[in-house]
């Protein structure tokens, strides 16, 4: 399997956008969670999240061609299975959500932006401080953090998650790395 390591140097190489970075460091974070909850293996869960938004830089213009690049670049690195890339193509909609990891990367994509939002509102705007009603309350409201899919978000469900308990662990999660996320 690719290491975090190369993965980390890749994600260097290819996202020079700090927010970018953080993204997809929370991510990783999120999905290192959801595999532990779901018994699955967490440096392939959290690797997978770390590479997802590779090629976001040059296609964020074009969304129907993110992740094709990211899968023409890792197809040329040891260590990628079949199995990440689908779940790569899985977290933009581009292909049916499949297996474990194919879902959770698909409700763990939005999250950290929504988290992140909720975070901002708080006074000491502090990840550890959003409590869990306020985030369901902010969850209803469409126009906060609009660009966060609520869809993805309850697709969590797909997983055995009811939406309160996926977001307390996306919150601990990335309350984890909150000193790489600056929050």
């Amino acid at each position: 399997m690719i290491s975090r390591e190369r993965a980390l140097d890749l994600l260097h190489e290819h996202i020079e956008n700090h927010n970018l970075r953080r993204h997809v460091y929370a991510v990783e974070a999120v999905m290192r969670a959801l595999a532990e909850k779901l018994s699955e293996d967490s440096d392939v869960f959290g690797i997978t999240g770390l590479l997802h938004d590779l090629d976001y830089n040059l296609t964020e213009d074009n969304i129907d061609r993110h992740t094709y690049l990211t899968r023409e670049w890792l197809e040329k690195e040891e260590g990628v299975s079949e199995e990440m890339l689908h779940s790569i193509h899985a977290h933009a909609g581009h292909v049916e959500r499949i297996s474990p990891m194919d879902k959770a990367i698909y409700c763990a994509d939005p999250v950290t932006g929504f988290i992140v939002a909720c975070a901002l509102m708080h006074p000491e705007k502090k990840i550890a401080k959003v409590e869990p009603d306020f985030m369901l309350r902010r969850f209803k409201e469409k126009r906060f953090a609009a660009g966060a899919s609520r869809e993805q978000m309850a697709a969590c469900s797909e997983i055995g998650f009811d939406l309160e308990d996926f977001l307390l662990l996306a919150r601990d999660a990335m309350a984890g790395i909150s000193k790489e996320l600056g929050l």
